[in-house]
């Protein structure tokens, strides 16, 4: 089960034109924006250079659930709260074997959702949200999964970051998608100080252009998980090591660093490097 078998968005991966960060190094603690010395527009110019970066570094970012239609994806990222994509991905094939419709979901019993979603954690609540869902779409939107955000949020476990990661890879609505990697990487990039995901969302909005927002979190997301670990970044070995104010979180050194990278586009993010200093 794949979410290859979706049409692609259009451009979708294609990175944006203009400059990339360059492959420099700053001494930890002297960018701008530690010192909190950089203007609104070298933050607006600083995010999109970071966004055509991580463009170049992760050609292939994407939505890692594994799906083949939109409730599929609704369901996964309901299961997705609290746990890991590779754990959904997991259980998810018996799960849309078993059932295959949002009528089968609001017939559903509770019990035997259980069973099949336990190693997701909190597979009560995922499970009365999940048969609650199926109800909702039969009841409200003759089975179908809507494409409206105002409709979305509607349905039981289904906050704006569940809309816009379905909105923005089934239905082709741009939205940014804050996550714990998303609202983790922006405050270290210094692109927002808010803490409310809905506040993040709006202020990020306003300096990545709305075209780019879906792939943008997509980048982001893939960057977190693969290089900017949340306890030990991987700064030595960043492409945008030169954009970031928290560069010297984690090692410095390329050599330690790379050690840190993962994912199959590692060499091609050493790649990017270069003779980086």
């Amino acid at each position: 089960m794949s979410n290859a078998l979706l049409p692609p968005a259009p451009d979708a991966g294609k990175p944006p034109a203009g400059k990339l960060t360059p492959p420099r190094r700053r001494a930890p603690g002297s960018h701008p924006a530690a010192k909190g010395k950089e203007t609104e527009l070298g933050r607006t110019r600083r995010a999109r250079r970071i966004n055509r970066t991580l463009a170049a570094a992760f050609p292939d970012a994407h939505a890692e659930l594994d799906f083949s239609n939109p409730l599929e994806l609704l369901v996964a990222t309901v299961l997705s709260a609290q746990t890991t994509d590779v754990r959904v991905n997991q259980v998810t094939p018996a799960l849309f074997a078993t059932y295959r419709t949002a009528q089968d979901y609001a017939a559903a019993n509770q019990a035997e959702v259980e069973a099949l979603i336990r190693p997701t954690g909190f597979y009560r609540a995922k499970a009365a949200n999940l048969i609650g869902l199926g109800q909702k779409l039969v009841t409200d939107f003759g089975g179908e999964v809507p494409v409206a955000l105002e409709d979305l949020v509607t349905l039981p476990g289904v906050g704006r970051k569940t809309a816009h990661v379905v909105r923005g890879n089934v239905f082709g609505k741009p939205g940014l998608t804050v996550d714990t990697h998303f609202q983790r990487l922006v405050a270290r990039l210094a692109l927002s100080a808010q803490r409310d995901p809905v506040k993040i969302e709006r202020e990020i909005a306003q300096i990545i252009p709305a075209s780019e927002w879906t792939m943008f979190s997509h980048r982001l997301i893939f960057h977190g998980r693969r290089v900017c670990h949340a306890k030990k970044p991987a700064c030595g070995a960043c492409p945008i090591a030169f954009d970031c104010p928290d560069f010297g979180a984690g090692p410095t050194s390329p050599e330690e660093a790379a050690a840190l990278v993962t994912g199959e586009e590692r060499e091609h993010i050493l790649g990017m490097l270069g003779d980086a200093q």
